[in-house]
């Protein structure tokens, strides 16, 4: 009786301890995976990511800032700047991938390389004319109008509150580009807009296909090529300073290579509809930016078209799915 006292004791403790250790080894290896140890708190990494995403943020915004600044203040060309940008760019994304010890940039393609180049050179050429705040509103509207648009045309259909949104963020586009005292030039705004598109395929075309600062780097890589072949087709029109130079350097290897490496690395910790909704903070952070550095007017027409515009959006991706 005895022994099979025991036997049954044996048999309680191993059937109480084996899902226990198997809650431990998966704990284990989930913080493995995340890069923790088992015994860290969850709140770093909450906080950990609201850092990246807030630099992150504020990289894309200095985007904007520095390309203004250099085409405005400086004697540098919007075909240099764009040039020594990607190509800086593509250095700073190539270190970070030999840091890591990561392989070499292979990864990308011509047609997504196409698209960022296709960003980066209209982008320059808007800023010529645009002022930072209203260029910054009208690319990442382009960008979301973009993504939201090839899920529409893939068969998504919005709800009513989405429908809303969108009707709500095409009245504040056009509102902005009527013409009146405070609204930017056609040309211009079409070449952001050209911009944002762009850069919204990129963005499409970027999914699922690999490790995305690889990617990326690939495709800096192959649109340096481009901005090449376009400098020296605008030879003549060359224009380049010191102080312009530097703006495109920080551009391409702070704002850009670094920021998107930052960005990729805080998208493990957010979803897509929050990946999405932090974005739409750009615009209010560069006009701010705009305001304190560059002496830029902040305009009544321009603050009830970015709400009325990121307001929409904000409408519609709130109903998308994590």
């Amino acid at each position: 009786a005895g022994g099979v006292s025991l036997q049954g004791h044996q048999y309680c403790a191993r059937t109480q301890l084996w899902p226990s250790l198997q809650l431990r080894m998966v704990r284990a290896r989930a913080c493995k995976l995340e890069g923790l140890r088992p015994s860290e708190p969850a709140l770093p990494v909450v906080l950990r990511t609201l850092v990246l995403t807030t630099l992150a943020m504020l990289a894309f915004a200095g985007n904007s800032l520095l390309c203004r600044q250099a085409l405005k203040h400086t004697a540098i060309d919007a075909t240099s700047f764009t040039l020594i940008r990607i190509v800086c760019g593509a250095a700073v994304l190539w270190l970070i991938l030999r840091l890591r010890q990561a392989p070499a940039p292979a990864l990308g393609n011509w047609a997504s390389a196409a698209c960022l180049f296709v960003y980066a050179a209209a982008f320059s050429f808007a800023y010529i004319d645009l002022s930072a705040a209203t260029g910054a509103l009208l690319l990442f509207g382009a960008v979301q109008a973009t993504m939201i648009g090839r899920g529409v045309w893939a068969g998504e259909r919005p709800g009513v509150v989405q429908t809303l949104g969108l009707l709500l963020a095409g009245a504040g586009l056009v509102t902005l580009l009527l013409p009146g005292v405070a609204a930017p030039e056609l040309q211009p705004a079409a070449l952001m807009l050209l911009a944002g598109a762009a850069w919204g395929v990129y963005s499409l075309r970027a999914k699922g296909s690999g490790d995305p600062t690889q990617v990326t780097a690939g495709n800096f890589l192959r649109a340096s090529g481009l901005a090449a072949v376009l400098a020296a087709v605008m030879l003549p029109h060359w224009r380049v300073d010191s102080a312009g130079v530097a703006y495109a350097i920080a551009s391409g290897a702070i704002t850009s290579g670094l920021g998107y490496a930052v960005w990729y690395t805080a998208l493990r910790g957010l979803s897509a509809t929050t990946a999405a909704s932090v974005q739409l903070s750009v615009p209010a952070i560069t006009a701010l930016g705009g305001v304190l550095l560059l002496a830029e007017p902040l305009t009544l027409r321009l603050v009830l078209c970015s709400l009325a515009i990121l307001g929409g959006i904000a409408l519609v991706i709130s109903k998308k799915p994590a």
